[in-house]
């Protein structure tokens, strides 16, 4: 299966995973919108789809990469980063790794530098969280195994998220998604691949 092809399933997987996630937690499911726009992505650091340099990794220190966009759609308020490994779970459920959760970007904004410090808030007044803390937490899949594959997902939303970081990654994360059902204007995906080095 091409990557293209293969970006197109996992789009739509993961759609279907959000709606399933707030019909779940006892939320009425929001009418699909009429059109999701793709936007483009790119990460300076690294190709889509190639290997993420050990700055960026655990195997490094933890650099977050330099990330620009552009396309955005007319309307957009804030967009959300959703940086995730697909391929870890949290204790055996459906919840993969929060690696980066990045959401109220302004809406004016086109991309997120390179090194973001640690702290709730970053310069631009986005949040940010992951599994390690208020904090970027680069790729760290062990070197026994396949390279895992982590993606960055980046959403344009025609609403500011109202939920403020918790000391839990996923929970808020769920809260997060609950929160942009029907938001969606725009996509765009990106994914590099790391294992720890032998």
């Amino acid at each position: 299966m091409g990557f293209r092809r293969m970006l197109s399933v996992f789009l739509l997987m993961f759609g279907l995973a959000i709606t399933l996630a707030a019909q779940s937690a006892g939320a009425q499911a929001a009418p699909p919108a009429a059109t999701v726009s793709m936007m483009t992505m790119t990460i300076s650091g690294f190709a889509d789809g190639s290997d993420i340099p050990a700055k960026f990794t655990q195997a490094g220190n933890q650099t977050s990469p330099a990330i620009s966009w552009s396309g955005a759609p007319a309307g957009t308020v804030t967009f959300l980063l959703h940086m995730h490994d697909m391929e870890v779970s949290r204790n055996h459920t459906s919840d993969d790794q929060v690696h980066w959760l990045v959401w109220n970007i302004p809406g004016t904004a086109t991309g997120l530098p390179e090194g973001i410090p640690q702290g709730a808030q970053i310069a631009n007044g986005a949040y940010q969280l992951s599994v390690s803390g208020q904090v970027y937490r680069g790729p760290g899949a062990p070197a026994a195994g396949p390279k895992h594959h982590y993606t960055f997902e980046l959403l344009a939303l025609d609403t500011k998220v109202d939920v403020q970081p918790t000391t839990d990654a996923f929970e808020t994360r769920t809260a997060i998604m609950k929160a942009i059902q029907g938001h969606i204007l725009g996509k765009a995906v990106y994914m590099g691949l790391f294992h720890k080095p032998q």
